[in-house]
């Protein structure tokens, strides 16, 4: 199967890795790529041999694609997205969905209106380790699941720091940055969804503007497991990590939250300690193959867009605990919180 991709930002993380992973697939091809800069445009084009530069979303859309990668800005996201939905072009969208859970709403209902498949790029979700973890769990390895632990405070490159620590309005932070990722990560790992959350965010010296670098949330489960995520820009030694303990054993995960296959897992039971063995895919190329699945109809994106709605509410409730001082109750119905 051809797929011809039109890439909606001329990003860092599409260089780094999209463009490579679409690359990989069977029939994979990027046929544009489109920046509100033409020059960037053209500059980015010429340096990843992209056959076509265009500086509006109009002209991306009316190209000869099948679906769009959007890596833009936060605050971009729902009106690009709507626009390649009713242009019937399939979607891939990075994290979160929108700046609201309402918004990401508006977004699935147009896909599944207009018979689009809408992904969103939770890479984490993808890694080997996670779904080795994921599937010790469901076979009892471990027991019942208690509690989990994700170790997700890294230091932000200066390449990447921009508007992530400058602009509220473009949905900076590292809630929407970072917690997203780990929210998805848990419900995906315990298979379970969280429905309350209490939280507290920092400023400890590289955002500005009211931005938040550092965040602690607790997180409680449908199943009553409680969980602990710590995310953050400014730690520049700290490693990272996810555990999750249960009634007959632990696993406890290390350098596993990260874009690259990396890390280990190391599973603690009454019969001692075994090294769960997993797949070192890259998480972005799995992620690429599990869409053109979906395309073709025989199965969902890895993260589809109600998991991004998931997420979203999940750090929407975050903000707000972090705000009011208060525990907030997840729905991912109602928007964000109540």
């Amino acid at each position: 199967m051809s797929v011809k991709w039109g890439l909606i930002g001329a990003s860092t993380i599409a260089r780094q890795f999209m463009i490579n992973a679409i690359r990989a697939q069977e029939g994979g091809e990027i046929a544009a790529v489109m920046s509100s800069n033409p020059e960037r445009a053209a500059a980015y084009a010429r340096e990843n041999g992209i056959p076509a530069a265009v500086s509006t979303l109009d002209a991306l859309l009316k190209s000869d694609i099948d679906a769009v990668y959007i890596s833009t800005t936060n605050e971009l996201h729902l009106e690009q997205a709507l626009a390649a939905i009713a242009a019937g072009k399939h979607v891939l969208c990075e994290k979160p969905l929108a700046l609201t859970s309402a918004d990401a709403r508006k977004m699935v209902a147009a896909a599944r209106a207009a018979g689009i498949v809408l992904g969103t790029n939770h890479h984490l979700r993808n890694a080997g380790a996670h779904r080795a973890m994921r599937d010790a769990i469901a076979s009892g390895r471990i027991g019942k699941p208690i509690a989990a632990r994700v170790f997700h405070s890294v230091y932000l490159p200066e390449n990447l720091q921009g508007w992530r620590i400058t602009k509220p309005e473009a949905g900076g932070g590292v809630v929407l940055d970072i917690t997203v990722h780990d929210a998805d990560t848990l419900r995906f790992v315990l298979g379970d969804d969280p429905v309350e959350v209490s939280a507290f965010t920092q400023s400890a010296g590289m955002a500005a503007g009211g931005l938040e670098d550092g965040a602690m949330c607790i997180w409680r489960f449908k199943s009553g497991l409680i969980a602990q995520s710590h995310e953050g820009f400014t730690t520049k030694f700290a490693g990272t990590g996810f555990e999750v303990h249960g009634s007959e054993g632990s696993l406890i995960a290390s350098d596993v939250m990260t874009q690259k296959p990396d890390g280990s897992v190391l599973l603690r039971t009454a019969k001692g300690e075994e090294q769960l063995s997993f797949d070192r895919e890259d998480l972005y190329v799995r992620s690429v193959r599990r869409f053109h699945v979906a395309i073709l109809g025989k199965g969902q994106p890895a993260a589809a867009g109600e998991d991004g709605i998931w997420s979203l509410a999940s750090a929407e409730a975050a903000l707000q605990s972090a705000s009011s001082g208060k525990a907030v109750k997840i729905d991912p119905k109602l928007g964000s919180m109540k």
